[in-house]
């Protein structure tokens, strides 16, 4: 309750600090290229997402948008979406759930993405992220059809999913009672095929999957042998990002994002940094997430009236 509450304040604050993003421009499409961006969105989040997408599309080209109601959408909501964002589309997460996999947790989010990847090069953008300078690699990505997703730390590369594991095992001895993510990661080595299979510890927060780049056939049937192996722990919140790191280690093409370049707000470093994730743990500390989204928002309504 008093996380809540906390909450809450905080939000309220940003949201004061961050009220002129209603003053800028609307997303329009700036390319004929199937680009589109994807996000799960929830009512608490609008004016985050429109900040996120407002300084993204600042330095990449997009044709198209995906918004994926979580259901806490209300009628305003939907009207100031359309209003700033006219080439979204909207969807509820019902409509890509599957009966094989977990549900909730972004799951749905990842099979939106599967759904529409035959139509388009996705990107999924959260809410809580911001972009301050050129996306050069994103850029470079987009033009080369090749998937890419924020790194963890710096130098950090896609290798070997059963290697991989067997250092989390032999470092970290995870249990039942361990997040899911570490256990699912010690627990790869025992799947079929796994010395054949990629990996990275990444975020599917910031995450980019090229066009007719993967099925949804391929998250089923990795998700059921990974429930086979940790059973229902793989329900829990953490294992989309698993899922979604998997799906991009393992594109013909894939990168991870140069750190910290690209990173969460705990290793930013300016002026390096181009793009944060202002993941919960260091979201509203010390107002800097504030700060920095009224800086770019300044500079969109200037650009905008010139």
């Amino acid at each position: 309750m008093i996380f809540n509450l906390k909450d809450k304040l905080n939000r309220y604050r940003f949201s004061k600090a961050c009220k002129q993003i209603f003053l800028t421009s609307p997303i329009a499409a700036t390319t004929d290229e199937p680009v589109a961006l994807l996000t799960q969105l929830q009512h608490k989040d609008v004016i985050l997402f429109l900040i996120a997408i407002k300084t993204f599309c600042k330095q990449v080209p997009i044709s198209k948008v995906f918004i994926i109601n979580d259901g806490s959408l209300n009628s305003d909501d939907f009207t100031l979406l359309r209003k700033h964002i006219p080439i979204a589309g909207f969807y509820d997460t019902s409509q890509f759930s599957d009966p094989l996999c977990p549900t909730g947790g972004c799951w749905e989010r990842l099979f939106a993405i599967a759904h529409f990847i035959n139509q388009y090069y996705i990107i999924q953008l959260d809410s809580d992220t911001l972009t301050l300078s050129a996306l050069d690699e994103i850029n470079l990505n987009i033009k080369t059809n090749t998937g890419f997703v924020i790194s963890t730390w710096d130098n950090q590369e896609i290798g070997s999913m059963k290697i991989l594991s067997e250092r989390v095992a032999k470092k970290v001895n995870p249990t039942s009672n361990s997040h899911v993510q570490l256990l699912a990661e010690a627990n790869f080595s025992k799947l079929d095929g796994s010395e054949n299979m990629r990996y990275i510890r990444g975020c599917a927060g910031f995450s980019g999957f090229p066009k007719g780049s993967f099925n949804k056939q391929f998250i089923i049937d990795f998700s059921q042998k990974m429930e086979k192996e940790i059973g229902p722990k793989w329900h829990e919140w953490g294992s989309e990002q698993v899922m979604s790191n998997i799906v991009v280690a393992n594109l013909e093409k894939a990168n991870g994002l140069p750190h910290p370049k690209y990173c969460d707000c705990n290793n930013m470093k300016l002026p390096i940094t181009c793009f944060i994730h202002f993941i919960g743990d260091c979201r509203f500390n010390r107002s800097i997430y504030a700060k920095l989204a009224r800086n770019e928002i300044i500079k969109l309504i200037s650009e905008a009236n010139h």
